[in-house]
């Protein structure tokens, strides 16, 4: 059984066929919502893991298409049996149950449990394997299925919009990015063949939603590889075909993929950095994880052996850019965890084909759950599946982008349910981003997240980072069961002078995704040459090395950034965070109290965070941009 079982080039030629009837529909939806349960698909507008129960109604058309034809040919007696030669029936017929058995599979999808990580890989083998034989079949006797099926382009690109998606959500079930560039060569495909083209010519808007959605699901293929030039073609031609659609009928979703073009382009306007080449066209800059990207472990170094295995990736801020159901920070923090993709076809001795006994000898990138705006139930459910699948010698990463929940009053206790935390999904209305005071003060809120709801988690290997306006309510953690354990926090104040951070992305996740990225935004650049972001990035290479050095030297630092350090995106991480809190200290805006990040346990601040050798690297940055105006240039005594 092949996991990807598609040739690197598996397109029929373009070619012009003349169909004597008409196909009986395919799938469509005449509903305005969707509300389908994978991935946790809530919103009206979410067009990427719809899977339409009206698809078992396109299965029934075929199967009864079949029936009519051929009984229609045994109406009119020998002669017109004979116009219909047995071997084209059993086609026609093979064909109609591939694309029926293939439809419920696809529909099965919905009902996979979206957490775990072994309950569904048969599922998904049996479906690849279906649409492998759909794919080749409808190759192999196009012929017969267009004069005796009448099948039509647009659902040769409905099976190839499928099996994109099932290389998108197998992406999303395995956080391997390969199978986001066989994503991309199917969704690729469809455009460059023109496989919808004919739909606008057809008075039916269930098709041209078919197409609006195919569209929707390839521009968040290319954000998340990256090809930002694409993706502006895309749009455009998605706002045109929105355009048609909504002249050509009275319907009433207008709004909601208006909507869609308004997420996507606030998106995509979402960095704050445009890099120049010298003919002033945009570089797109990829900030996953490459070779050589990180400091690299050196003899002598003593760290222990722990492997980021799971992350959970929280989003659940309320005024934040999104798409579809994935925030700028959920965006950023996705990228941070992974390795630059390859593909699958350089993988494997077999051209195109990854059986499931040929996986890599390494795990490329830790398995990642997305969860956009989760209830605490959800959360938790998630949560205890993760820890409960965790490997020996793994840690689970917890990242919380979310709006703070803050104490009612003054406890007479301090406990790990006494400092508030971040909110998880609720019906409770929000204003400006906070929650509304409660009726009844003297009860915590239900749908906080608190330190002590994490406790139960910290008896294997923990790292957590809060990105919040209450992010310090977890430095009151307690280490109960002497496993490794940190918690990275964010600022919880910015300047008044700064743009609000949270609407197009927080600065401290921005550190976290593209450290430079993040020191030009405090400094209030919005653009650079290709060239001066190379020399930046390279004095950024000393400085990491320098901290990796003072983070594995130092002997009053708590043991569990060591044991945690032996891990390529855990040490990436742990030595951003720790430029960050450098910069954000020497900068002349950040001097309020909670202007800082802050950590469990606590670094050291004279030997790493105030290092007076960082803070020597940091003006040399900011003398290599021409911005050391803005930053302090002596000692920092008083904080």
């Amino acid at each position: 059984m092949s996991l990807a079982p598609f040739s690197p080039n598996p397109w029929p030629q373009t070619q012009t066929h003349t169909h004597t009837h008409t196909a009986p529909s395919s799938s469509w939806c005449s509903q305005k919502r969707c509300t389908c349960p994978l991935y946790d698909t809530s919103t009206p507008h979410d067009f990427i893991s719809c899977h339409h129960k009206e698809d078992m109604c396109g299965s029934v058309l075929n199967l009864l298409f079949c029936f009519v034809l051929f009984a229609a040919a045994a109406m009119t007696g020998v002669g017109a049996e004979d116009d219909i030669p047995l071997c084209e029936r059993k086609t026609v017929t093979d064909f109609c149950y591939l694309l029926d058995k293939s439809k419920q599979l696809f529909n099965g999808l919905r009902d996979l449990p979206q957490y775990g990580h072994k309950q569904w890989q048969s599922y998904f083998g049996r479906t690849f394997d279906v649409y492998t034989k759909l794919w080749k079949f409808q190759q192999q006797h196009r012929q017969v299925l267009d004069n005796r099926y009448g099948l039509k382009r647009w659902q040769i690109g409905e099976v190839a919009s499928k099996i994109g998606q099932l290389y998108y959500h197998y992406y999303l079930r395995t956080s391997e990015t390969s199978y986001l560039n066989e994503a991309f060569s199917f969704y690729s495909a469809i455009r460059q063949r023109s496989y919808y083209h004919q739909v606008n010519k057809e008075d039916r808007p269930e098709l041209v939603v078919k197409k609006l959605r195919y569209y929707a699901r390839f521009i968040v293929v290319c954000l998340l590889l990256n090809k930002m030039d694409l993706v502006k073609v895309l749009v455009k031609e998605l706002s045109e075909e929105i355009e048609d659609y909504t002249q050509r009928f009275n319907t009433e979703d207008q709004l909601e993929w208006n909507l869609v073009l308004q997420e996507v382009a606030a998106f995509v306007e979402a960095d704050p950095l445009m890099i120049l080449n010298d003919d002033n066209s945009g570089v797109v800059i990829s900030n996953r994880l490459q070779e050589g990207g990180m400091p690299l472990l050196e003899q002598g170094m003593v760290v222990g052996q722990l492997t980021l295995a799971d992350a959970l990736i929280v989003g659940n801020c309320n005024n934040q850019v999104k798409f579809s159901e994935l925030t700028i920070d959920m965006f950023r923090m996705l990228q941070a965890l992974e390795r630059e993709p390859v593909n699958l076809a350089t993988q494997s001795s077999k051209p195109g084909t990854l059986e499931p006994n040929e996986k890599p000898a390494k795990r490329e990138n830790p398995h990642k759950y997305l969860l956009y705006k989760p209830t605490f139930s959800q959360l938790y459910t998630f949560l205890s599946a993760s820890f409960k699948e965790l490997p020996a010698n793994s840690v689970l990463l917890v990242y919380l982008s979310a709006t703070g929940v803050f104490p009612a009053g003054r406890s007479e206790r301090e406990g790990p349910y006494d400092f508030g935390g971040v909110l998880t999904n609720t019906n409770r209305d929000v204003v400006n981003g906070e929650m509304v005071q409660k009726r009844n003060q003297a009860q915590k809120e239900m749908h906080c997240l608190h330190p002590g709801d994490l406790f139960p988690f910290t008896r294997k290997p923990l790292f957590i980072i809060v990105d919040s306006s209450n992010s310090t309510a977890y430095k009151n953690f307690s280490n109960l069961f002497g496993q490794p354990l940190v918690c990275l926090l964010s600022p919880t104040v910015y300047p008044k002078s700064m743009q609000d951070p949270c609407q197009r992305g927080s600065l401290f996740t921005l550190f976290l995704y593209n450290p430079l990225m993040g020191f030009l935004s405090v400094c209030g650049l919005s653009s650079m040459r290709y060239g001066l972001w190379e020399k930046a990035q390279e004095l950024l290479r000393k400085v990491f090395h320098d901290i990796g050095q003072m983070i594995t030297s130092s002997r009053v630092i708590d043991q569990a950034y060591l044991q945690f350090y032996g891990d390529e995106f855990l040490r990436l991480l742990m030595i951003r965070f720790v430029f960050c809190c450098t910069t954000l200290r020497l900068h002349k805006l950040f001097r309020e109290a909670g202007s800082f990040p802050e950590s469990y346990p606590p670094l050291p601040k004279q030997e790493i965070v105030e290092s007076s050798l960082l803070q020597k690297r940091v003006l040399e940055l900011a003398a290599m941009l021409d911005v050391q105006n803005l930053f302090s240039d002596g000692m920092l005594d008083n904080y």
